[in-house]
């Protein structure tokens, strides 16, 4: 009976110990939730445009600079069901984020006057608020280049966002709290036709929160807690580039100077090799790139085109052939028309040679490499009209290099402000314009002096020019 005593008693300070846990839990449940609580820096892929690889390469790059800064927060890409399942495998498996597969939604605007097509499935951002597996999740577009870590965004509270135009908030950054019942209304505005100025998530989201301009400004708070409502971002968590390249350097006083972003043309993104140095921060972002992601998916394309046009070098200095030679004329009337078509092919063959690299290029290469590429293929492509239709080569090699002289000064890296930079590039232009034309003109008349050669359009049923003017083509 002592024994059995003993073992109740035993029992009974577990089941009391068990009941003094449960309370402690149960009383501190919310501080363990807010402890447990999970973030997010999001993203959103589609497909269906002709710039799908180019965005690829800008989320992979955004990604990783964002893990190499150690940010805390989940890494989450919202893609449709449609994107490549080899992309989705390189951003699970080589940027450790987190993809989640979503259906595209119907865009209800993409019938209005002033819709964009490049924007039919940026609505799948709202997809963000449907993430309710984490507290807070700041969305992102692929344009922006973190400069330092920016967790303390997760502070803010149901949404906020940034104004870099004065009177409309910019979507491409902001910071909100999913929820289901938000996210269900938004997709029901959606089939009601809520009213959006541009089609896109831009309009939608900003006609969703009008209100935004009047709220308080975000201040991280000093214990690190979550606020509630929604505030106005600082500035300096999504810094215009236009503001860099007006005065080539960063003024933004009000915050911390963290994230850039680059909502201009947008065949002018940073990611595109022309972009520098005509937008100088071009190769900010391909710095970033070259230190995370690198270049080997598009150097084969490189090595391959630089072998192909040293061979185009090669070949038209060791043959020299003449087109014009293939031709011959069979009157008087048929002679100026002959001349004409192969003054213009001529035109049309230096044109080309000026054209083709610059469409063949890797998009995405870096910017140095990918000019380095230009002038070499213009260079080589140039010499087959050189030789083909006996041109001077200096008036044909003139814009090359006007195009060389203008990157130098485009490049030049101690320009006060960007008025001054752009002052001189007009300069420049303004001064060019003349030899390009002079030489222009030198080229019609070299041209006009080789096809008026007898031996150039011989005759049909003459003889043969002599043996030593054959020697001088």
């Amino acid at each position: 009976m002592a024994q059995l005593g003993h073992n109740d008693a035993s029992f009974l300070r577990l089941l009391m110990m068990l009941l003094l846990f449960g309370i402690w839990f149960l009383s501190n449940n919310n501080n363990i939730s807010s402890v447990e609580a999970k973030n997010a820096y999001a993203t959103m892929m589609y497909v269906g445009t002709s710039r799908d690889y180019e965005f690829y390469i800008a989320i992979r790059v955004m990604l990783k600079s964002l893990a190499r800064l150690k940010v805390d927060a989940d890494l989450v890409v919202i893609a449709s069901i449609d994107v490549h399942n080899r992309w989705v495998r390189a951003l699970e498996e080589e940027d450790n984020a987190k993809v989640v597969r979503v259906e595209n939604l119907d865009n209800p605007y993409k019938h209005q006057d002033n819709f964009d097509k490049r924007f039919q499935l940026s609505l799948n951002k709202l997809y963000a608020w449907s993430l309710v597996e984490y507290d807070r999740v700041v969305m992102l577009d692929a344009d922006n280049l973190f400069l330092q870590k920016t967790d303390e965004l997760f502070q803010c509270g149901q949404f906020c966002a940034i104004f870099i135009n004065p009177c409309v908030f910019h979507t491409g950054l902001f910071v909100l709290q999913p929820s289901t019942a938000v996210f269900e209304d938004m997709v029901n505005e959606l089939q009601n036709g809520r009213e959006n100025p541009d089609g896109a998530d831009q309009g939608f989201i900003a006609s969703y929160f009008p209100d935004l301009l009047d709220k308080p400004m975000f201040h991280p708070t000093l214990n690190g807690s979550k606020l509630d409502g929604t505030y106005r971002l600082p500035l300096g968590y999504q810094m215009d580039a236009s503001y860099y390249y007006l005065k080539l350097r960063w003024s933004i006083p009000c915050g911390p100077n963290s994230v850039i972003t680059f909502p201009g043309a947008p065949w002018l993104k940073p990611w595109y090799w022309w972009s520098w140095p005509v937008l100088p921060l071009g190769l900010q972002w391909h710095e970033q790139r070259r230190k995370t992601l690198g270049y080997g998916a598009e150097m084969a394309v490189i090595l391959i085109q630089s072998t192909v046009y040293l061979g185009i070098l090669i070949t038209t200095r060791l043959t020299r052939p003449s087109l014009s030679k293939l031709c011959y004329r069979r009157s008087d009337k048929s002679i100026g028309m002959m001349q004409n078509s192969l003054k213009l092919l001529a035109l049309w063959s230096i044109l080309a040679a000026y054209l083709t690299p610059f469409f063949i290029i890797p998009q995405t290469i870096h910017p140095i490499l990918g000019w380095l590429l230009y002038l070499f293929g213009t260079f080589a492509l140039c010499s087959i009209a050189i030789n083909a239709f006996l041109l001077p080569m200096l008036p044909v090699l003139v814009p090359w290099f006007g195009i060389a002289g203008a990157l130098m000064v485009m490049a030049f890296p101690w320009y006060s402000d960007g008025v001054v930079r752009a002052l001189f590039v007009f300069g420049y232009a303004f001064c060019v314009a003349p030899i390009l034309w002079a030489a222009m003109v030198r080229i019609m008349a070299g041209l006009q002096v080789s096809l008026e050669r007898e031996g150039f359009m011989p005759r049909l049923g003459e003889s043969s020019p002599p043996s030593w003017l054959n020697k001088l083509y």
